[in-house]
């Protein structure tokens, strides 16, 4: 494997790393906030829709590495 595509893969991997960080902390926060600043729960939902919505994406580019590593082994 050569330098560059390790660079790539590891970008990859701390972009992926950061976005479930962020979703997770801003999940829970808008978890505690919201009930405290009085929001109906429709807004609960969409916080978890939203956070789904990282999560996937976050899988996806977690898939691309798995793919990456898999062509620069053989």
């Amino acid at each position: 494997m050569s330098a560059e595509q390790d660079q790539i893969i590891a970008r990859k991997g701390r972009h992926a790393a950061i976005v479930i960080a962020v979703s997770m902390v801003l999940w829970v926060a808008a978890n505690f906030a919201g009930p405290a600043m009085g929001l109906a729960g429709r807004y609960a939902l969409l916080f978890d829709l939203a956070a789904l919505a990282a999560l996937i994406y976050a899988m996806v580019n977690i898939y691309q590495i798995w793919r990456l590593r898999q062509n620069n082994q053989g």
